[in-house]
């Protein structure tokens, strides 16, 4: 099993965490995210850009739903993984139309870039 990221999503938050000279950050608590390390805040003091994991956006999915989808591939513990924004499978996003697959085991993070089909819509 898997998660996917839209990539009209993920890019602005990549492009964020390029210009800021950061990393981007996979988050998982209050659902499952990527975010830059760096980033505009909102007035509440939330970060502005946030590219969710489709069905993992607490905002709009459902609890049970997005929490056991987030539970199933990443286990029961909040965590956050500082990834390099300029790695390849990042530059291929920013660089195409392609979305984002990320799987885990006990010990590795997978991270793919995937084209879009109308199901990841």
């Amino acid at each position: 099993m898997s998660v996917l990221f839209k990539g009209t999503e993920l890019r602005p938050v990549l492009a964020e965490a390029v210009a800021n000279q950061c990393r981007v950050i996979l988050v998982k608590d209050q659902g499952v995210y990527l975010l830059a390390e760096r980033g505009e805040r909102r007035p509440d003091g939330r970060q502005k850009l946030i590219a969710y994991a489709v069905g993992c956006n607490p905002d709009v999915d459902p609890f049970d739903d997005w929490w056991e989808l987030a539970r199933i591939e990443f286990g029961g513990d909040d965590f956050g993984e500082y990834l390099d924004p300029q790695e390849g499978v990042f530059a291929r996003i920013l660089d195409s139309e392609d979305d984002l697959d990320v799987s885990a085991t006990a010990t590795h993070l997978s991270l793919q870039a995937v084209a879009p089909t109308t199901a990841n819509r």
